[in-house]
């Protein structure tokens, strides 16, 4: 199980009784209205901050020699897209890209990012990170358009470091602090009935063994909800399926306007929900203060954040008590763990957003082995089964208890059949 914050969870569960405590996940942070935050407290936030930003990430000094990267090649088999990597000396690393978006993006990886790493010494990848953004003016295009392609690149470079040193990536940028992780069933339809939902959800339970849970609020980004009325059936239906002692979340993704995302908070209040994610759009940010402001349960966003400056205004004002960073939107673990430490100091968790596409969940897997403030249980999204690997250390499957080991290989962990990455074509432009 999670060493740190599934203890802490199921320690504050025993004391206050489960029923009380489901939606305490991350009250850890005692929460302040941001109308009762004194100036000189939230001077000393942002100095805390600041003093988490500046904290190294990758371990430089497992490499003394330097690691010239000689090639950086996006290569391209139908609709999947892998990073090859290698260096001068002969190492090399693989990363498997999300292809929805390389599809789109790859011509940013190989005019704008590609030729920027070629030659650098890769042990410089923090420093080479926020160089490459000005790049030819790469940060004009901040957002999806260069952290993917970047994300891409360094799971690649992470990978190489990882089978140079025979470390796992979680090795690398920080101290393992999760061997496993307890996954939470997600459900991720709208449109459809709160009993089509509730069978939909029972059925994945029983395949994942999950203890617990999250669901579709809304409409999405404020589009109109339907079936009407949906939301406010199904919040108080799931609680009576699944009982007391399921962890149930929920997730708007920006269905609502405040006065709207409010009276939705209060009734998953009323059920003991754990937390809610996204009740306002993403960039909605002094709204989602306001909604937070107005409740006790845990606000939980990132998903589509672009900014370690917004991020950094969202921990320290208490609009976020749970931070979802997505290791690929984010544009990769380095930066990903920026946001992580800061959110652990104040007191908050961090439970990675990762899309369903090729090895998405397994680089999400370690970059929470490799954070201290982890919420209890972490999304699983199933694995590519059209990508042929296989993995010595994990079964990569939920047990009966809903938790899966993290695999402690080298580098990502696992080894992608050689004669797929050979179907694969180097992408020019």
């Amino acid at each position: 199980m999670m060493k740190g914050s599934r203890r802490n969870f199921l320690l504050s569960a025993l004391s206050g009784g489960v029923a009380a405590t489901l939606p305490s996940l991350a009250r850890a942070a005692v929460r302040k209205p941001a109308s009762l935050i004194r100036p000189e407290e939230l001077e000393a936030r942002y100095a805390k901050l600041d003093e988490a930003l500046k904290q190294p990430v990758f371990k430089r000094e497992l490499f003394p020699a330097p690691v010239i990267i000689e090639t950086l090649e996006l290569l391209r088999y139908k609709d999947s897209f892998l990073c090859r990597v290698r260096s001068k000396d002969g190492a090399e690393g693989i990363s498997i890209s999300n292809s929805a978006q390389m599809s789109v993006l790859y011509p940013i990886f190989v005019k704008r990012m590609q030729p920027f790493f070629i030659g650098k010494d890769a042990r410089n990848i923090e420093s080479l990170v926020e160089e490459v953004t000005v790049y030819q003016s790469n940060y004009k295009a901040q957002g999806l358009a260069i952290w993917v392609p970047l994300a891409t690149i360094e799971f690649a470079i992470l990978d190489m470091f990882g089978k140079m040193a025979n470390k796992s990536i979680g090795q690398l940028i920080g101290e393992i602090h999760n061997t496993h992780i307890s996954v939470y069933q997600a459900n991720g339809e709208r449109d459809i009935s709160a009993e089509e939902t509730i069978e939909h959800i029972q059925r994945d339970v029983a395949i994942s063994k999950a203890k617990a849970i999250k669901f579709k609020l809304g409409g999405r980004m404020s589009h109109p909800e339907y079936p009407a009325g949906r939301s406010e059936k199904l919040i108080p239906l799931v609680r009576k399926t699944f009982g007391d002692q399921m962890v149930i979340s929920a997730d708007a993704n920006g269905s609502y306007t405040p006065a709207q995302a409010i009276p939705i908070g209060k009734l998953m209040q009323e059920y003991n929900y754990a937390f809610y994610e996204e009740p306002v759009p993403f960039d909605w940010y002094e709204e989602t203060r306001q909604v937070a402001d107005a409740l006790r349960i845990p606000i939980a966003g990132g998903e589509q954040e672009p900014s370690t400056h917004n991020f950094r205004w969202l921990i320290a004002n208490g609009a976020l008590s749970i931070v979802q960073q997505d290791m690929f939107y984010f544009g990769g673990m380095v930066r990903c763990m920026r946001v992580a430490r800061m959110a652990h100091v104040l007191g908050k968790q961090c439970i990675p957003h990762i899309s369903s596409t090729g090895l998405g969940y397994l680089y999400m897997m370690h970059f929470v082995s490799a954070i201290p403030n982890s919420g209890p249980y972490h999304e699983f999204k199933e694995f590519n089964n059209d990508l042929p690997y296989t993995c010595a250390t994990s079964t990569l499957r939920s047990d009966d208890n809903g938790v899966l080991q993290i695999p402690t290989g080298p580098g990502v962990g696992v080894e992608i059949d050689p004669a797929y990455i050979a179907k694969h074509k180097v992408v020019t432009i």
